[in-house]
């Protein structure tokens, strides 16, 4: 049978060659992103940029002696997006390659008829696909890991000495993380095929005779109920993302669209058709002909139509969603810094001592400090500040306990904190601060968060300058004096700004970090969409010979065919740019409201350059992806028809 199976892949190299490439791409992307957490991973920290901590132990778990990056020397934010790209990666490449098989199984309904006519069982069909999947998923994993390793060296260039990676990364032995990624790429294929070759199993030899170009016109009952179990996951996702979810409400925007799209290919079958005949009606009033033909044509085949809109879907909800998450977010972030800012003029760096027309400097130091817990040991950014002053030029309001106690060893801590570790005023909080002194903290107040303005720990001045001699001020908050003009003291200060300046800046530096990071986290995945969407649209494209050449003896223009193709590509796109606007439009809503409870005035920046261009560029590629190959067949059934009447 494996035999039989690498005979089949070779005749019908051109339906599998989309699957290759989709695969290889997708353990290429995999694989790049495992060698590069290798590097990461095997990177080695001087001890002089490390602190040495002994975590505290619990009931549970023993005390452990750990080693804890210092700022400049961190490489957990290129693990951290590293991580991330590989989900997204991952996630994209299981739908692809499920939908690719899923059509290319579609595609030779009747050559599996033929076979179970002649007294091919069920179970031969199955072990046939599964054998074709092992062939092609073998080649393309090996193909894609080999082009991830050459690959390695030049990324971890690019990304050495930013502010993901600080520091020099070098190529780790790759055999590991290229075992995992050749191993999930042969898992997805096979897993992938594996429901495609149950219902090849399926097709009855009589059916696949007597209607050998059409689906069943029923879905499983088990698609149907994991289809309902993950859009009841989605439901519940989706209600978590609420102002009380905190920071937590982000990755929810982030992966709740993931869970939806599963959903919605699953449901795709029953779900495809009612938005296609929606979409279909202005069509078929304005064309008549050819726009009948293009949804009779989409709607008779709702697994096929779904396998094509399977990509389109999963990159327009995924990318949408985070893109206007993220907008989102730094539309909040702005509002809490302009609300968290009482001062009318801040200046970048100290303010010189013997300035005229100060009422009050508020020149906090910044520092860190380890927080050691019981399991772990992590780096925080704290702050030295004067509570007399600081709470006359920033919002430092209370939630519980009194600012005015912070002195000596004591700390005053963020809602946020409080809320994730879980404390009270009262507690003592072991640190490590970055001069190798360990020391408890007291906690004196819970602070509302002010993020951007004031970090999850706010210490005593003295005790800052004590421990980090060597920091220097990065910002000052400035109170005029009285009758003094915030405008004029601007003019006589170096480096000072009006509030409302800085925060623009600040605004502004965060929508630049925000892109960065799409751009790291959606551009290989949106690369590789863009080549399944190709990649799915000529498989199907390509298919179509013998149904172009009867159409053209029956009357049929060539015209008349493309406009047909024009229209099946068109609505297939809009199906899956609808359900994916759905899906941005819902998070989006949700984050929103989460994000900006407690806030007043919030800008609401919706970046519809880049939402329109990412559907604009999912629509122009399945449309021409679609139409290049019908012109090519077009031209080979012209010809053949030419043959017959020659004849």
């Amino acid at each position: 049978m494996f035999y039989l199976s690498r005979q089949t892949v070779g005749r019908h190299r051109a339906l599998y060659a989309g699957a290759f490439v989709a695969l290889a791409v997708g353990v290429f992307m995999l694989g790049l992103a495992a060698t590069a957490t290798a590097a990461t991973i095997a990177y080695h920290l001087p001890a002089s940029a490390t602190i040495a901590v002994t975590t505290l132990g619990g009931a549970d778990t023993s005390a452990q002696h750990v080693r804890v990056a210092l700022a400049g020397a961190d490489v957990s934010g290129l693990q951290t997006v590293l991580s991330m790209v590989g989900v997204i990666c991952g996630f994209i490449t299981i739908f692809v390659i499920a939908s690719t098989f899923a059509f290319a199984v579609a595609s030779r309904r009747r050559e599996l008829g033929l076979l179970r006519l002649i007294g091919a069982t069920p179970r031969q069909v199955r072990r046939m696909i599964l054998g074709e999947a092992l062939v092609v998923a073998l080649a393309a994993s090996i193909t894609g890991a080999v082009a991830a390793q050459l690959a390695t060296p030049l990324l971890l260039r690019k990304a050495s000495y930013t502010d993901l990676a600080p520091v020099k990364l070098e190529p780790a032995s790759p055999w590991v993380p290229l075992a995992i990624a050749v191993g999930a790429g042969m898992l997805v294929a096979m897993l992938g095929a594996r429901s495609a070759a149950r219902r090849a199993g399926k097709v009855a030899p009589v059916d696949a005779l007597r209607e050998a170009e059409l689906e069943p016109p029923r879905i499983g009952a088990v698609r149907i109920v994991f289809g309902l179990l993950f859009l009841g996951g989605a439901l519940t996702m989706l209600a978590l993302i609420r102002p009380s979810s905190g920071d937590g409400a982000v990755p929810l925007a982030m992966f709740t669209p993931m869970v939806i799209v599963i959903a919605l290919t699953l449901l795709a079958p029953l779900v495809v058709p009612v938005i296609t005949r929606l979409w279909a009606a202005p069509v078929v009033a304005w064309t008549h002909i050819s726009g009948r033909l293009a949804r009779s044509n989409v709607v008779a085949s709702p697994r096929r139509s779904a396998s094509l809109a399977a990509p389109i879907l999963a990159i327009s909800a995924i990318a949408g969603s985070m893109v206007l998450s993220l907008s989102f977010a730094a539309d909040s972030s702005a509002a809490a810094i302009r609300d968290a800012v009482r001062a009318p003029i801040v200046v970048t760096g100290p303010v010189p001592a013997e300035s005229p027309g100060l009422k009050a400097v508020d020149a906090g130091l910044p520092t860190q400090l380890v927080r050691v817990a019981e399991d772990y040991a992590e780096l925080e950014d704290a702050e030295g500040i004067d509570p007399k002053v600081a709470v006359e030029t920033r919002d430092l309001s209370t939630i519980a306990g009194d600012l005015s106690n912070l002195n000596g060893n004591t700390v005053a801590i963020s809602k946020e904190m409080a809320g994730m570790e879980h404390y009270r005023v009262g507690d003592e909080i072991p640190v490590v601060f970055v001069d190798r002194v360990p020391a408890k903290l007291r906690v004196v107040a819970i602070l509302k968060d002010a993020f951007g303005v004031n970090p999850s720990f706010l210490i005593p001045l003295d005790v800052a300058r004590r421990h980090a001699p060597d920091a220097k001020v990065e910002r000052s908050f400035v109170l005029p004096a009285d009758g003094v003009s915030p405008e004029d003291l601007v003019k006589r200060l170096p480096n000072a700004q009006l509030a409302t300046d800085w925060e623009a800046d600040q605004a502004k530096g965060l929508r630049k970090g925000n892109q960065l990071g799409l751009v790291m986290l959606l551009g290989p995945a949106a690369l590789y969409s863009a080549i399944a969407i190709v990649n799915t649209l000529l498989m199907s494209s390509l298919q179509r010979r013998h149904e172009f050449v009867t159409s053209r003896l029956l009357g049929a223009t060539g015209a008349q065919l493309s406009r047909m193709v024009l229209w099946e590509s068109s609505l297939v796109g809009a199906v899956a740019l609808s359900l994916g606007t759905a899906t941005t439009i819902t998070v989006g809503v949700l984050l929103r409201h989460a994000m900006t409870s407690g806030l007043t005035d919030v800008p609401m920046t919706v970046p519809w350059g880049i939402l329109l261009g990412i559907g604009g560029i999912c629509l122009t590629l399945a449309v021409g992806s679609a139409l290049a190959p019908t012109a090519y067949l077009l031209r080979v059934a012209g010809r053949e028809i030419a043959g017959h009447q020659g004849e």
